[in-house]
């Protein structure tokens, strides 16, 4: 397998490592508090899932279904970006459907990418932003994460010594891993940036409704102009619980939009029409849930925070997201984030996601998802802080602590 071309430009699939340690645990009847993968536990809302019910074996719907998404739910997405962001979209040429945000992504790459393209692309960032162009030829180029002035100083000197220049930009705010959020200045800057620079825009906003402090992250298409440059992507997986269904979207600029559609086009026939059909109900809607669902994951970071920290683990507080992005603790900081995090597994029974697996810069950190509910964030927490307290003297029981600074 690794004689393939695009397989051997694809880098180690680093989570493996960690998931092989954390089945064998649970081969063993050991209980793991899973906290690596951000796949929300929470419920669909009730009436979307009595949508779905009602409109399977219904006539036509076991039939092919529309690759760019049912006009409704076009229409339903363009309603949702005037309702939060007051941004205006065409549902016929400006917003296509997609299989998740990470298939949306991944189809843009081919669809925009020639050999030997270069794509700037946030470290730390979700694997996709960078692997999607890597597989459809093109090359990466790191910028950080942080939405400050070292952002742009990472894109000025990339476009003054990229050859060949950087053809796109990828934003992805709240950031997954690390939470972090823009402001709809930095998003002013990054659209005069991309326009005088021929850049495009791709901006992933899966996160736009997980925030827990009553500030609502903007999206880059508010900057007036930037639908020129941009396509944007969201997912219904996080936003109403849907991880499963495999609901996204992508919008913004109609000839990036026509290009990724016409990708589509050859790849799959569209969502099964009942999801299309169910996902429509929930854009269109009550949102009450979404609200619930906001306090859920504020209870449950609040929960974290406070637990991990007497255990000796102080984490940022997140304001977005359903992640923190969490510092090794210092002791074990130069074992890197993979063995950490196969050493929770072992001796702790709690799963993160090692920080390398988005990033080199990612590799003093793990990401913590909280999607378990308090009780076991809180006994995640007791179970780190006893291996704390017995981990003086030896790692792994074989490791002196010495050895591992």
């Amino acid at each position: 397998m690794t004689d393939f071309h695009r397989i051997r430009r694809l880098p180690p699939y680093v989570f493996e490592q960690v998931n092989r340690v954390k089945a064998a645990a649970r081969n063993a009847g050991v209980d793991i508090i899973d906290l690596g993968m951000g796949n929300p536990d929470l419920e669909a809302p009730a009436h979307v899932i009595e949508k779905l019910k009602d409109t399977i074996g219904r006539p036509r719907t076991d039939r092919y279904s529309a690759s760019k998404g049912i006009p409704g739910l076009r229409r339903a997405q363009a309603a949702y970006y005037e309702r939060r962001f007051g941004v205006k979209l065409n549902p016929d040429t400006q917003i296509v459907a997609t299989l998740g945000s990470k298939e949306g992504f991944a189809n843009m790459a081919q669809a925009i990418t020639a050999p030997g393209d270069v794509i700037l692309t946030p470290n730390p960032s979700y694997p996709i932003h960078a692997f999607g162009f890597l597989m459809a030829g093109g090359v990466i180029r790191s910028v950080p994460v942080e939405p400050d002035a070292g952002f742009f100083h990472a894109m000025e000197r990339a476009v003054q010594h990229s050859i060949p220049k950087p053809i796109a930009v990828v934003l992805c705010y709240p950031s997954n891993p690390t939470a972090t959020v823009a402001s709809l200045d930095f998003y002013k800057d990054v659209v005069a940036f991309a326009k005088k620079n021929d850049l495009i825009i791709l901006s992933d906003l899966a996160y736009a409704e997980l925030y827990v402090d009553d500030n609502p992250p903007p999206s880059v298409l508010q900057v007036p102009g930037a639908i020129d440059v941009t396509v944007e992507f969201t997912s219904m997986s996080k936003t109403f619980s849907m991880a499963g269904w495999r609901m996204g979207f992508a919008v913004g600029n109609d000839r990036l939009v026509a290009a990724l559609s016409r990708v589509k086009s050859y790849l799959d026939y569209g969502a099964y029409t009942p999801i299309q059909v169910a996902a429509t109900a929930a854009l269109n809607g009550p949102q009450d849930y979404i609200g619930e669902m906001r306090e859920t994951y504020k209870r449950r970071r609040d929960a974290m925070v406070e637990s991990f920290g007497r255990a000796g683990w102080n984490i940022p507080v997140p304001t977005a997201s359903m992640f923190a992005w969490a510092p090794i603790p210092e002791p074990f900081r130069a074992m890197g984030s993979v063995e950490f995090s196969k050493l929770l597994i072992e001796k702790a029974e709690v799963a993160v996601a090692p920080g390398v697996g988005f990033g080199e810069h990612g590799d003093d950190y793990v990401r913590i998802a909280v999607v378990e509910n308090e009780q076991r964030i809180r006994q995640a927490a007791r179970n780190i802080r006893r291996f704390f307290d017995t981990a003086g003297t030896t790692l792994h029981n074989v490791v002196p602590l010495s050895a591992a600074r």
